[in-house]
């Protein structure tokens, strides 16, 4: 027989895991985000316009239990507008940016975890990583039925 696979125990996998998860946190990205953040809290326009938004949310819920849709339209008009006023403040917008930033290098961090397993699957079974096809016979001889029979 050929070479024995190494089994890897799950809770290892999850001390790379937390190990990985300690990485990002401490990467560039995570360190803007916690700055801008902190700049944010201390901002006071920016804790301003958050808490008119906060009040008109507020607003918004009330009068949607009150059933006053006419008002409400301009109750969000009113909330967009404040938005709009915080998108505008250079901080804020970087905060934005850094949070897409965080979540595109978690999404990068997912599809090479995936796409580094499925290869080593088909890799591993004699198959075709350019085609994703595993190296395991196909059984054609059942009419179509599954691997049960049914």
């Amino acid at each position: 027989m050929g070479e024995k696979e190494q089994v890897i125990d799950q809770n290892v996998i999850i001390d790379k895991a937390k190990e990985l998860a300690t990485m990002i946190a401490e990467s560039a990205e995570v360190d803007f985000y916690k700055k801008a953040e902190k700049q944010i809290s201390a901002h006071a326009t920016v804790q301003e316009i958050i808490e008119k938004i906060k009040l008109k949310q507020k607003e918004a819920v009330q009068l949607e239990h009150l059933g006053r849709q006419n008002l409400i339209k301009k109750v969000e008009a009113e909330i967009d507008a404040l938005h709009d006023q915080l998108d505008e403040i250079p901080i804020v917008a970087e905060f934005k940016q850094t949070q897409l930033d965080i979540n595109d290098l978690l999404q990068m961090v997912t599809n090479v975890i995936a796409n580094t397993v499925s290869e080593k699957i088909i890799v591993s079974t004699g198959g075709d990583p350019l085609t994703g096809e595993t190296g395991y016979p196909k059984n054609r001889t059942n009419n179509g039925s599954d691997c049960c029979g049914h």
